[in-house]
């Protein structure tokens, strides 16, 4: 529908839709609505009706999400940094919030490097319930005092529907982690809360589960969804996931949304991130996240895979001439 489109004018679509025999799901994003006629739906009946701004035909199954729908790349905005657009953006961090003093040993560092979002877990779901699950609250107030320090936006996990609004409060992006890839509930509360939205593939999903999962944010009222490859399992044991460089370009070729690359956990190991990282710019992803930790023998999550600080200085020092070789630049 077009910005300007009357409450009338949207009925009226719906009302046709309903007349020729289709069920229309009505988005309202930030700056206009959509109406999503599904399936096979004849966009001939909706190309003259008022308030009509334009009539997109797409195969599905998933509509919001596709190429077709959006045939330019879609640009979100996390805290005042765009995503996506040709730019290539650095998410760094720990895995955990552990302390004040783990964040200020290492925050600090990898904005100086060139990280323009921080990453960092203050709720964190782990395979074990004997593991440490995050600081929760206390690990959200930590970050935000190195937002303030640093200047870098808060990119962070929420796990369960009823957190996102706290959550939310602190965060400039919300994280859904690969074991809630398919919580439909989450997906949809994120898709209300407004604010942009971190989408993790799941560890065993396909590319169209992986889209499918993005629809449901982007149907609830969220276009700003930026999808992330993590690896996904397979029979090989050398390393704890196999990271799908081919989903990037896959994905890129099907859906509008930015593509970023967690080479860390799909790694599991520290000496695969770098190589891994520049992979990732050279098939063309829209950034990467990483983990980073000043003491990684002593982390309290993941600490196999965090690079240490001086690795990730040398790592930027690296990217930035792939990128060059692609035309693009850390921004």
């Amino acid at each position: 529908m077009s910005t300007t489109a009357t409450g009338g004018e949207l009925a009226d679509v719906v009302s046709c839709a309903e007349a020729g025999g289709w069920s229309p799901r009505v988005v309202r994003w930030p700056r206009h609505s959509l109406v999503v006629v599904a399936p096979h739906a004849d966009g001939a009946r909706f190309s003259g009706m008022a308030g009509v701004a334009r009539v997109v035909g797409s195969p599905g199954p998933h509509f919001l999400a596709a190429r077709d729908f959006r045939p330019g790349s879609t640009v979100v905005d996390v805290g005042g940094h765009v995503v996506g657009a040709g730019t290539f953006t650095v998410i760094a961090g720990p895995c955990a919030v552990e302390s004040r003093e783990q964040l200020a040993a290492v925050v600090p560092v990898v904005a100086s490097a060139g990280a323009v979002l921080m990453r960092g877990g203050a709720f964190k779901p782990r395979s074990s319930p004997y593991s440490f699950q995050g600081l929760g609250v206390e690990g959200l107030r930590l970050m935000a005092e190195q937002r303030r320090l640093t200047g870098l936006p808060i990119v962070t996990e929420v796990l369960r529907p009823e957190d996102v609004g706290l959550v939310a409060e602190y965060a400039d992006m919300l994280q859904i982690g690969t074991r809630n890839m398919q919580n439909f509930p989450l997906l949809q509360e994120v898709g209300r809360c407004g604010r942009p939205v971190l989408l993790k593939r799941g560890m065993s999903a396909t590319v169209q589960e992986w889209l499918l999962a993005a629809e449901y944010v982007l149907v609830h009222g969220n276009p700003n969804v930026v999808l992330c490859e993590r690896g996904i399992r397979t029979f090989e044991p050398s390393s704890r996931f196999t990271l799908d460089l081919t989903a990037v370009p896959v994905v890129k070729r099907m859906s509008h949304l930015p593509v970023i690359v967690d080479p860390s956990h799909a790694a599991g190991q520290a000496y695969v991130v770098a190589p891994m990282t520049l992979a990732a710019a050279a098939v063309g992803a829209d950034g990467v996240m990483i983990d980073v930790h000043s003491d990684p023998e002593n982390a309290l999550c993941d600490g196999g895979q965090a690079v240490t600080p001086p690795e990730f200085k040398q790592l930027m020092v690296d990217l930035a001439r792939v990128l060059a070789a692609t035309r693009r630049a850390v921004t």
